[in-house]
Formats: C-alpha cells, sequence, structure tokens
C-alpha cells in the first residue's frame, strides 16, 4: 500500500506541546504508522471502536501502537512496543458489516508510559518524543541524495510507488520526514519498521533506512534477472501452454481423459503390465518419478513422456511361434524364387537344426551376390513360411554408428537406434531382420557401424544389447538375422569373420526365361490392369528381351522392360482398342525400341594379337577382348582402357614373361629394343581392374610379339606369376555363362579353379571344352596357332 503525506497537517512538531498526557490507544496488528503520513485503516474490535469514539471529542486525538503480536486478539499494555504514533482522525465511517473505517494521520512519536482499559477501552499515557533539529552538512547531504537516488532506483526495478510520493520525497530536504516517507512506501518487515519509528535521531534514522533501500534494491535487481531469464522461455511457451489447456479442457469435456493425475497412474500401470525386466522396470520407475516432479508442460516432460513410450513400447516378453514344416518352406521358396538351389538348401538345414534345437543361437547369413538375384525377397519369403514378422533395415549409406547403437538423450531430438526401431515395429521379440547392403556402410569422424554391428549380430554379447537412448539391455539373441551384400571386399574384416557367406551367381538366360514366365509376366500384368485377354508375350520375345534389352545378373532391368510393353498396351486399351496384343520378336522394337545390346559373339576369324577373356561384374559375367599392337619405338609398353592398378600390374608381369621366355615362345630378340607394346581393353569408358586378365594379357602380347594367332573359340581367365604359374580366381560360373552366351567353345581355367566347375549344374557346362592349367605355356600351347608368315604392317588384323 501506497501512503501519502498530506498537504495540511493539523500539527507541527513545534506544536506537539499541546497534546494530552492521556490518550485513547488503538492497537495495530500489522502496520507500523509514521508522523505526518495519511493512512486508512479498519477497526473490527470493539475495544477499539470505543477508544476511536471517545477521542472524537478529544481534538480526535489518539495513539497508535503496534502489537508484538498479531494474532493476539486481547491486547494489553505488555503487548504493545512501547513506542508509537499519535495521530489525528480525520475522516470517520461506518460500514454495513459492523466494521469502522477512518483515516489517520500521524503527528508524532510517543513513548506509551502507562497502558490501562479501566474505561471499557485501553487508554495510554504518554510523552511525545521531539524531533532534534539537524545541521546540514556535506554528509547529511550526500547521505539525503543517496537516499532519493535509491528511491528512484527502487522505482526503475519495478517497484509500485506513486508518482506524487516521488514528487514529495524529491522536495523534502528534512532528514527524518524523508526517512519516514521511504520506510512506510518500503513494505518492510515490522520489526524493521518499528525500529526505524523507534530511532529518534533523524540521521542515525535515514542511514538505517539507506541500508534497507540497498537491499531492497538488491532484491530487486536479483529478481529482474531472474525475471528477464524466464521472460524467453515463457513468451515461447505461453501459446503451447494456452492451447494445452484448450486441448486438456476440450479432451476433459469430450471425457478423453478425467484428470492430470491419471498420466502417471496410467504409466505405472503401463509398467506393471508390461513384465520388464529388472534392469528395464527400474530406469522406468526412476524416469516415472522424475515425471511426477516435473511440471506437465514443461520441455523435460515431453522426452521423458517419449523415453516412456519407447520402453513401453518395446516387445520385452511377447514372441511370435515358429511353424517350423520344411516341406512348406521348400514350397514357399520355390514358389516365390526359381533356381537359387545351394541357398535354399542352406536356408533348409538352419531351419531344420532350429527345428531339433529351438534354443540354438540366431541365424547369421549374409547373402553376397549381384543386384537383382533375390537376396531381399528371399528373407521376406522366409520369414512369411516360418511365421515370423519381417524387418527390413536398409545400411546403404549408413555413416553414423548412433544409427546401430541410438543417440543418448543428452542430444536433441535423440532416438533410438534402428535395431531397437525395427524391434518395436515388429511387435515381437524374435522377428527375421533383414539388414540390407551391409557392404555398403561408411565410416567417418561420427565412429563406426560395422564395429556397432559386431554387438548387434555376435551370439556371444547381443544377449545384452545396449542402446544408448534405452539405457538398459535388450536380448537380441532371440532375433534371427540375415544379411546382404553385393560384394564382400567391403565388409570389415572382423564384421566378415562373424558371416557365414553363402553366394548367389547370376541367373543364365534360361532361369530368366522361367522367371519371366512364372513370375514377372503375371505381376506387371496384374500391376498395369491387364489380363491374358489383352496381352500376350512369346517365348521368343522374352529370350530377345533378355539378350538384346538387358545384360545384368539378375532379373529387374528384365521385369522394367516386360513393365514397359504393359504400360504401351494398356494405354492401347484405355483408348478403347480391345483387340489382344502378341508381341514376337519381329514386333519387339516396337515396344522396346531399338536393341540396347549386341549379342556376344565369337570373333568372325583368328586373329593375331586379340585374345578373349572371361571377366566378372557387379551385374554377372562378360568376355573382354584384349587387343595387343606393336609399333616402332625403343621397348616401351602402354595400356590403355581405363586400367586398374591391379591390371596394369599383370600387364607388366606379362611382359617381363614373355621377355624372359623369348626364346622358347618363338619371339626375335630385337622386337623388344626396337617396338614398343600397346595393350587396349575395349569399352575404355568402362573402368577394368583385377588380377584374372593376366593370362589373357600374357596371350595377346605373345601372339603379337610372336605373330601366332589366338583361337577365336578359345576365352580364358586366370592370375599370371613372374615364374608364368596360372593362380586361381573367382566368379567362375559367371564367367562360364558369358562363355556359353558368346559361342565359346573352350575355355581355359586355372587348375585350381576345377572344383568350382563342378558344382556348376550340368546343363550350364554342356558343349564347352574346359582345359585346366598350372603354367602359362600351357594357356599359350591351347590358345595359339601356328606363326605367321609375314608380320602385320599397321595394326591390329580386323
Amino acid at each position: 500500500m501506497t501512503h501519502e503525506l498530506s498537504d495540511e497537517l493539523p500539527l507541527t512538531n513545534e506544536g506537539t506541546g499541546d497534546i494530552p498526557d492521556t490518550l485513547p490507544l488503538l492497537p495495530l496488528r500489522d502496520i507500523v504508522i509514521f508522523p505526518f503520513l495519511i493512512v486508512p485503516l479498519f477497526v473490527q474490535r470493539e475495544k477499539s471502536q470505543r477508544a476511536i469514539e471517545n477521542a472524537l471529542p478529544n481534538r480526535r486525538l489518539i495513539v497508535l501502537a503496534t502489537q508484538r503480536n498479531p494474532e493476539d486478539e486481547d491486547p494489553t499494555g505488555d503487548d504493545l512496543h512501547r513506542v508509537g504514533t499519535i495521530a489525528a482522525v480525520m475522516r470517520l465511517l461506518k460500514t454495513g458489516d459492523g466494521r469502522v473505517r477512518i483515516l489517520v494521520q500521524g503527528l508524532a512519536r510517543a513513548t506509551l508510559l502507562r497502558v490501562t482499559d479501566e474505561a471499557g477501552y485501553l487508554q495510554a499515557q504518554v510523552q511525545t518524543i521531539p524531533e532534534a533539529s539537524v545541521e546540514m552538512t556535506l554528509e547529511v547531504e550526500a547521505l539525503i541524495r543517496a537516499v532519493k537516488g535509491l528511491l528512484e532506483r527502487i522505482v526503475t526495478l519495478g517497484k509500485q510507488i506513486s508518482a506524487e510520493v516521488l514528487a514529495i520525497a524529491a522536495s523534502l530536504d528534512d532528514p527524518g520526514r524523508l526517512a519516514d516517507l521511504c520506510a512506510s512506501n518500503l513494505d518492510a518487515k515490522l520489526s524493521d519498521a518499528q525500529a526505524i519509528l523507534e530511532e529518534a535521531d533523524p540521521i542515525a534514522r535515514l542511514r538505517r533506512v539507506h541500508d534497507l533501500m540497498a537491499r531492497e534494491v538488491g532484491i530487486l535487481t536479483v529478481q529482474q534477472e531472474i525475471s528477464s531469464q524466464a521472460k524467453g522461455e515463457i513468451d515461447r511457451s505461453q501459446r503451447e501452454f494456452y492451447l494445452r489447456q484448450q486441448l486438456k479442457a476440450i479432451q476433459q469435456e469430450l471425457g478423453e481423459i478425467s484428470d492430470a493425475g491419471d498420466e502417471v497412474a496410467a504409466y505405472q500401470e503401463k509398467i506393471a503390465e508390461a513384465r520388464l525386466p529388472e534392469p528395464a522396470r527400474e530406469e522406468a520407475t526412476r524416469q516415472l518419478k522424475r515425471l511426477e516432479r516435473l511440471h506437465p508442460d514443461a520441455a523435460e516432460a515431453g522426452l521423458l513422456r517419449t523415453y516412456l513410450d519407447t520402453l513401453l513400447a518395446l516387445p520385452w516378453n511377447t514372441f511370435s511361434e515358429d511353424h517350423i514344416d520344411l516341406q512348406h518352406v521348400k514350397a514357399v521358396l520355390d514358389a516365390d524364387h526359381y533356381g537359387l538351389e545351394k541357398v535354399k538348401e542352406r536356408i533348409l538345414e538352419a531351419l531344420a537344426v532350429r527345428r531339433l534345437k529351438p534354443d540354438t543361437k540366431g541365424l547369421l547369413l549374409c547373402l553376397v551376390g549381384p543386384p537383382g538375384v533375390g537376396k531381399t525377397s528371399l528373407g521376406r519369403s522366409v520369414a512369411k513360411a516360418i511365421g515370423r514378422k519381417f524387418v527390413h533395415i536398409s545400411l546403404g549409406g549408413v555413416h553414423d554408428e548412433a544409427e546401430i547403437r541410438g543417440h543418448r538423450r543428452t542430444y536433441v531430438g535423440a532416438m533410438p537406434g534402428r535395431i531397437i526401431l525395427g524391434l518395436q515395429q515388429a511387435g515381437t521379440k524374435n522377428p527375421l531382420m533383414l539388414l540390407d547392403e551391409v557392404d555398403k556402410l561408411g565410416n567417418d569422424f561420427r565412429g563406426d557401424p560395422a564395429s556397432a554391428l559386431l554387438e548387434v549380430l555376435d551370439p556371444e554379447q547381443n544377449h545384452a544389447f545396449r542402446d544408448n537412448y534405452l539405457g538398459v539391455p535388450f536380448d537380441l539373441s532371440k532375433v534371427m538375422f540375415l544379411l546382404t551384400a553385393n560384394v564382400t571386399d567391403t565388409i570389415q574384416p572382423a564384421l566378415r569373420d562373424r558371416l557365414e557367406i553363402v553366394r548367389l551367381s547370376g541367373y543364365t538366360q534360361e532361369e530368366k526365361l522361367v522367371i519371366a514366365r512364372r513370375h514377372l509376366v503375371p505381376k506387371q500384368l496384374a500391376e498395369s490392369g491387364l489380363t491374358g485377354k489383352h496381352l500376350a508375350i512369346t517365348e521368343s520375345a522374352l529370350r530377345m528381351t533378355i539378350a538384346r534389352y538387358t545384360r545384368e545378373a539378375g532379373v529387374r532391368q528384365l521385369e522394367r522392360e516386360i513393365g514397359k510393353m504393359c504400360r504401351k498396351v494398356a494405354r492401347r486399351v484405355a483408348e478403347g482398342d480391345s483387340g489382344k496384343v502378341t508381341i514376337t520378336a519381329a514386333n519387339l522394337s516396337d515396344y522396346l525400341g531399338v536393341p540396347k545390346f549386341k549379342a556376344d559373339a565369337i570373333l568372325s576369324q583368328d586373329r593375331i594379337g586379340v585374345a578373349a577373356g572371361l571377366a566378372w561384374t557387379s551385374v554377372g559375367g562378360d568376355v573382354m577382348h584384349v587387343e595387343a599392337l606393336l609399333l616402332r619405338g625403343k621397348g616401351g609398353l602402354l595400356l590403355t582402357g581405363k586400367l586398374g592398378e591391379v591390371m596394369k600390374e599383370s600387364a607388366h608381369a606379362a611382359l617381363s614373361y614373355a621377355k624372359s621366355r623369348a626364346r622358347e615362345l618363338g619371339i626375335e630378340p630385337d622386337v623388344f629394343t626396337q617396338h614398343d607394346l600397346h595393350i587396349h581393353v575395349p569399352e575404355g569408358a568402362i573402368p577394368k581392374d583385377g588380377p584374372s586378365a593376366g593370362i589373357t594379357m600374357a596371350t595377346a602380347m605373345v601372339s603379337a610379339l610372336s605373330r601366332r594367332p589366338v583361337r577365336r573359340t578359345v576365352a580364358m581367365t586366370g592370375e599370371i606369376t613372374l615364374r608364368g604359374d596360372v593362380l586361381p580366381v573367382g566368379g567362375i560360373r559367371e564367367k562360364i555363362l558369358a562363355a556359353r552366351r558368346a559361342g565359346i567353345k573352350t575355355v581355359i581355367l586355372p587348375a585350381q579353379n576345377q572344383p568350382d566347375v563342378r558344382d556348376i549344374p550340368a546343363e550350364l557346362v554342356k558343349g564347352l571344352k574346359f582345359i585346366y592349367v598350372q603354367e602359362v605355356s600351357e594357356v599359350f600351347a591351347a590358345a595359339l596357332g601356328k606363326a605367321a608368315k609375314t608380320l602385320p604392317a599397321k595394326g591390329v588384323n580386323k
């Protein structure tokens, strides 16, 4: 409450001598009245009202004294402070509720010498305390200015003081009156205010007021800093809080929620029903207690709700029942995938073991093969066959370890890793989880995801996998993991060591034909809204599509080409043409355009310096011709065709071998000093690398140096050493398929690759002659004809 000075004072300091010795006494509960101030008071006690009635005839003078205990309803003289204020009752108003409202003005300090209540109300024998005169020194003037400055500072910090009080304070030069004015507007404690009232010396009183005001400034400054810090957060959340309150009121009206306090009870019920393991239950309970202490709209409360929802949504004790009927599984795999017999056999073996020993460790197969051969769809078929949930997690391009292990909750936007999210999505603790493209994991400053996968996949430690977000162990030992990759070279060695690699080779033309008939054509017809009444694709059209429009190990591009045919027919049907369309090899170009690839074929005749090699790429096998040409020079070696470092080294090794065996190979000695040798591998825009072209380069070189043509029906693959040994290579199945497609009759292979040929179905090797070699001299004997009579003048004989 703000108190103001009266413009016309009924009594001055000099007139205090006219005040009677005995005056009615009005006890005050929680306020101290200072001289010269006008204050409204409400009087309810009967004794106090009688004291006021007796004061009105006696110049309206009354003594105001503050109670020591505000709760005391019937105070006596001992219950009052001994120093009070003589005041004049300026106005009196009786209210309807039995109370009396008065307006009093303080006149002077007074000491209560004796207090009685013989007349039915309190009376006091008083002695006024005169205001001492003050000499205006520099110290006093400085103190007055300091107090006035503090008063202005208090106002700027937000304390409500009226402009009239500030104006009066600015005009006052009396230390005592300034001290009383300031003290009455500080809202000080009763004890501090009473101490100021009892101080008779004006200078000492002003110093005491100065100390209280300085303390008040400090408090207000800290309060303002706290308010400033909180203001930003309040402004940001004010709109959200208002909307949430509206939403809460709407939900309560709809009966969706009964009370905000039910949230904690609901979480407690969920924790009890979830049957969490002990570490998870303790963590959930601990986080719930934190949530209970927070304001519902606090930012941290939202984070805790998200954590609890994630923790409780995980399938801690939910399992899907396995239905391992090997005959049924085999039927499903055969129906969904044609071929791939080795892979299907390995999967059936693993499921047979699981049926006999249900508590066996999780399956850890890694399917490695070119794109489009059915690696991902195999996992989906296995899950369908045994009745497990299927979770597909693509790891291609993942380079942050937190994608596997999750983010710690201290980070903004933290969330669990993909493994935990996959389990939450599946809703069971034992799904079949396919980790796709594991060979394309990244590795940078954010960690190594492949290393994080070790804990996920290792059966010795994944029973207590700890996601950084959850912070509690989760058992992954019941999960059946299936991984896919195109190559194994880029898989981290420690991770590759834990996997059982199962290789998938590319499909043959016959296999692609069957797949197209059984799966691709019906699927694309259905997706295009067509039936057999609208479109028929002949076998010759499918064979030409496979040979001339696709060049892949899988069937993805083949499916796209079939879809292209279907869309063109679908347009005709949509435009009103209801006739049936039959696509044959003759009209195939009308639907697919000009063929994209020429058919692989052997050379028209044997040529000097041109050898056919067998290459293995990510999309299958291919026939690669290596060309060698002699030029006038000083014995240099020129390599073109965008060759990799390994392939270049193979060329140098082949040349060194040819130099060391020149006499045996029928090469003139001066050829190496008078000619340069140029090696080129066509299709120069395509990068090529690997050691398997070693004997092919050596054959082309020796053919050019010795002028002996290479037999056109012979293709070869193998690595060469400086001693002339032929080392084994990979991709034998794909290379044999490429040789068969090109019309090759004889295939030269390293002797150590002979077991690989035995694993290839008999229908694929039928009609091919295999020559297994250990030294490159055997290659030359099988691939080179007799020496030419004349040296070609320029280039390679086309």
